[in-house]
């Protein structure tokens, strides 16, 4: 069965690809609890309604009859101010909801190509050596430095020490090519600000 290897091959490929998108996206276990916690909260609370209804207590707040010909009735006799607050607190849970389950949600990490791993480096790894190597370039402090470092772009702040002038595309040279010797693919686009303000002494 000469085919058996390249099987083999194509089945470890989509394990491996399977694994690289569950550590790259985060879970949604936050959302999911809210959502659980929230309609778990009303749903006890209607049944906590019902049944001092129907041993013949005084109900709490309302019973769901009575919250149900509430709802129906509204506008009318709600509170003008707690109305609109109310209705955008549930317009916001909404929205936070829909995005939760629409966008790919994406943990600040990325996959370094290698053959025969998978090898996943945090954001801050990465910012940490961008940071390195645009101080070395800029011949500055690691004080003066800051990178910050998305899916997308690449953002590095310097602060020049004071009577020294920094060129801002020898920088953005620099940090491009410690992208390409990382293996960073694809390549994030770098931007970098040279703050106007200096550094005294250093």
């Amino acid at each position: 069965m000469p085919d058996q290897p390249d099987r083999q091959e194509q089945n470890a490929e989509r394990e491996r690809q399977r694994i690289a998108r569950r550590q790259l996206r985060s879970p949604r276990s936050f959302a999911s609890i809210v959502a659980a916690l929230v309609v778990a909260a009303i749903c006890l609370y209607f049944m906590f309604e019902a049944a001092m209804k129907s041993i013949g207590q005084d109900i709490w707040i309302k019973s769901p009859g009575q919250w149900w010909d509430w709802f129906a009735g509204l506008p009318r006799g709600a509170d003008p101010v707690l109305l609109p607050l109310a209705s955008l607190l549930v317009l916001l849970l909404g929205l936070y909801f829909l995005l939760q389950g629409v966008l790919p949600g994406r943990k600040a990490r990325r996959i370094l190509p290698n053959d025969r791993a998978i090898v996943l480096v945090d954001h801050e790894v990465i910012a940490a050596t961008l940071a390195r190597r645009a101080r070395t370039e800029a011949n500055v402090s690691p004080e003066q430095v800051m990178v910050v470092v998305g899916h997308t772009m690449v953002d590095v702040n310097v602060r020049p020490t004071s009577g020294i002038r920094l060129r801002a595309d020898a920088i953005q040279k620099a940090v491009e090519d410690e992208l390409v010797r990382n293996l960073v693919d694809p390549l994030p686009k770098v931007s970098v600000r040279i703050s106007e303000s200096g550094v005294v002494g250093q």
